[in-house]
């Protein structure tokens, strides 16, 4: 891995956006480190290994999530990432089917190791006679990391559409996708429907991803406009949360009735908006400092294995828990308390241990899906408005890829009870299974 690490920084372009490179390297570092702080275990000799999450009895703790919620700031260089990606395809009359194959490969790769992975481990464990709840409560907290996975690919598979459309009409598909934001929670708060508000477990994520799309075209504000935009949406997310009916804490807090995430709110759009002002206003300062050798290197370090990183580090809390509580290694104090925080420090370097093992492991699965033939780049559309679906079975495609999105997504909204012998939902993961084996029956192409 260092030799790919040294090889990848001596053969950074000079063109190649750095800045960008560090905040999809932030953005998962800080994910892991929020899981990992907030995370409580506890055992005895009655009850078993058990856990919970800290913000449920630490009231204090919930601001910090505005520090640690950073999904949007993903979605926002997801949308800058793919805008590129896709441009360049267009122009060089690609293949849409094939630009999705590539895109989405990239990720399912991996997803399907770590899919099959704790499969196998779960059925092993039942097989040894480990108690059936506990194998259920170990493979749904292991699969916490798919909620996010299952949005990002919704919104890379909806780029095909949503990127010319973009082209055509820039701020007013991010306007009319706020705008649906707005009328869900309305709905929500304020006539009581709840079924509406599941429209924003889409409109919220693709409307960040929209607003990658726009700065990748140069069409966000300056640092006067960022300064203003930071100002705002500050202001924004502090009425949010403070006069209107949002709760302070961007992610899930067990037992609250009203959640930000579940589904996404205008509050988390916000703390959006907020993430995007200062990400604009740090940029020419943060750039000049990634011109260094060791800053680019730990950024290029964390990228080659982030998929890898963000896909296991619920697993090390597992297998950490498992390794440290029950022998007592690790002592139980009253959570919240000093001595709680000071313990922090020696569970996550355990934590830091366990899941650099994993990406030892694990990290070579980043390599993606082979590609069908249809992946390659044709003469034929170079130059025309979108990318033609042609080259490959796009029916095949629609549903393979539509298969693994619903078996990630059953994964994910399902319960530690709904998590059978294999430690997943059984139709979930037959359905994620069937998807990925039709994608992977496509002819295969040349690497791209």
């Amino acid at each position: 891995m260092l030799r790919q690490v040294r090889r990848a920084v001596e053969l950074t372009p000079p063109e190649r956006d750095r800045y960008v490179d560090l905040l999809r390297a932030l953005a998962i570092t800080m994910v892991v480190l929020g899981h990992w702080l907030v995370v409580a275990v506890t055992y005895s000799d009655d009850d078993g290994l058990d856990g919970f999450s800290a913000l449920a009895t630490v009231p204090w703790s919930r601001p910090l999530t505005w520090l640690f919620q950073v999904m949007p700031l993903f979605f926002l260089v997801g949308g800058y990432v793919n805008g590129a990606s896709f441009d360049g395809r267009r122009r060089d009359g690609g293949d849409a089917a094939g630009w999705l194959l590539r895109r989405a490969g990239r990720l399912l790769g991996p997803t399907t190791v770590f899919v099959v992975t704790v499969a196998g481990c779960a059925l092993v464990a039942r097989l040894l006679g480990a108690d059936p709840e506990l194998v259920g409560t170990a493979g749904w907290l292991v699969a916490i990391p798919l909620w996010f996975l299952t949005a990002y690919l919704v919104v890379v598979v909806l780029t095909p559409l949503l990127y010319p459309l973009h082209r055509r009409a820039g701020w007013l598909v991010v306007a009319v996708l706020v705008g649906g934001v707005a009328v869900a929670d309305t709905a929500r708060f304020a006539f009581d429907v709840e079924q509406v508000a599941y429209a924003n477990y889409l409109l919220v994520w693709l409307a960040v991803h929209q607003v990658g799309f726009l700065w990748r075209d140069g069409r966000l504000p300056g640092r006067t406009g960022a300064a203003v935009l930071t100002v705002a949406a500050l202001l924004a997310l502090l009425w949010c949360t403070v006069v209107g009916p949002y709760p302070v804490s961007m992610v899930t807090v067990p037992g609250e009735e009203v959640q930000n995430t579940a589904p996404p709110t205008l509050a988390l759009l916000s703390l959006a908006a907020t993430q995007t002002g200062l990400a604009l206003l740090l940029r020419p300062p943060v750039e000049r400092w990634l011109r260094g050798r060791r800053p680019w290197t730990l950024v290029v370090a964390v990228n080659l294995v982030a998929l890898t990183v963000f896909l296991w580090h619920m697993a090390a809390v597992v297998v950490a828990a498992g390794v440290l509580y029950p022998p007592g290694l690790l002592p139980q104090p009253a959570v919240g308390s000093a001595e709680w925080l000071l313990w922090r420090v020696p569970w996550l370097g355990c934590l830091l241990v366990v899941l650099l093992v994993l990406v030892l492991v694990f990290g070579p699965a980043e390599r993606g899906l082979p590609l069908p033939r249809g992946a390659e780049d044709t003469a034929e559309g170079r130059g025309a408005g979108g990318v033609r679906l042609r080259g490959v079975r796009p029916a095949v495609t629609c549903v393979g890829l539509g298969l693994a999105v619903a078996g990630l997504l059953g994964i994910t909204v399902s319960g530690p009870e709904d998590h059978g012998p294999f430690g997943l939902p059984g139709a979930a993961l037959l359905a994620y299974l069937v998807g990925i084996g039709a994608l992977w029956l496509l002819p295969r192409g040349r690497a791209d």
